[in-house]
């Protein structure tokens, strides 16, 4: 089984100006001349993290890291203002245009995904290909499946956590609900909410638990959660369905979709929807993992993946 690259460090980290007041933080590592590959970390809210870089033969790659609008090490920080879809998919052909790059390969999960689906629907010519995993197609159906009606099923106790100091009757749109609280004057419930979410999130994401990453600080954890709602009471910013609905660009790009079977926060179904849409794609269910890039099978799929894309096109 195939594991993460060695740790490696940037060769050079930039900070772009883009629309005001936003600014990225971006890094590159692996090697200049190789393989140009844009990572696209989730959330919406993550932050890129240092074992995404790790995917990628350094050899091989050019990778490039960012933190999108309000994440990470962009500033500022939680910024919610002019932070919309459109906006990051600007974003990203700033940066391309900004590193002298003609064409890159994308790689995300999750939200990571979506966005990397968008990019590739909106830029086809830009695309060398697509590297995806845990597919979340950003429909209204999408995430009720996760805060309302799939995922609370298979995780009834780690749920009644998440809605312990909700009122019950605001429990059928906890996305309302949530919002109320993470804008609320009382900070410690802006920050039992803040909390909440993360749990839950963290709870459901691995088809075995294992070790957790150590716990954010808390104005990250604030202004991660706040990102996270502002995009889903948004409907991501994109028309009903419009991934599926607008797959012909991609129709021409190839592409590795990586889905554990047991995803219980992005169900299988995504990605075989997306297949479908999109026949020129790959697709590997992946048999005994769920939603997290790190889970051991996971891991070990996408990083065959990056090999087999640099053979193909590199």
């Amino acid at each position: 089984m195939l594991t993460l690259y060695p740790d490696i460090k940037p060769y050079v980290r930039h900070t772009l100006a883009v629309e005001p007041p936003h600014q990225l933080y971006v890094e590159e590592c692996g090697h200049p001349g190789g393989l140009p590959v844009l990572v696209l970390h989730g959330g919406p809210g993550n932050g890129c993290q240092p074992h995404q870089r790790c995917f990628f033969d350094p050899d091989l790659y050019r990778v490039i890291l960012f933190d999108q609008r309000g994440c990470g090490r962009s500033q500022p920080h939680g910024e919610l203002e002019k932070n919309t879809t459109t906006a990051l998919l600007a974003d990203m052909e700033h940066i391309r245009k900004h590193l002298g790059i003609e064409r890159w390969l994308i790689f995300g999960g999750s939200w990571g995904a979506t966005l990397g689906l968008l990019y590739g629907e909106a830029y086809p010519n830009r695309v060398l290909g697509l590297l995806l995993r845990g597919i979340f197609l950003g429909r209204d159906q999408d995430i009720r499946w996760f805060l309302q009606e799939g995922t609370p099923q298979i995780f009834p106790d780690a749920w009644a956590s998440l809605v312990e100091d909700i009122p019950p009757g605001e429990r059928n749109n906890l996305m309302e609900a949530f919002h109320r609280l993470l804008n609320s004057p009382d900070e410690l419930a802006q920050m039992a909410a803040a909390k909440a979410l993360n749990a839950w999130e963290s709870s459901c994401s691995r088809l075995v638990s294992g070790k957790r990453s150590p716990p954010q600080a808390h104005p990250a954890l604030l202004a991660q959660a706040r990102l996270r709602i502002h995009y889903a009471r948004n409907h991501y910013f994109i028309k009903p369905n419009q991934i599926l609905s607008h797959a012909h660009p991609l129709a021409n790009i190839p592409g590795v979709i990586i889905h554990g079977r047991y995803d219980v926060v992005c169900p299988v179904g995504n990605a075989w929807e997306l297949h479908q849409a999109w026949p020129l794609s790959e697709l590997q269910i992946v048999p005994v993992a769920g939603h997290a890039a790190t889970e051991p099978t996971i891991v070990d799929a996408l990083v065959r993946a990056t090999n087999l894309m640099a053979r193909r096109v590199g």
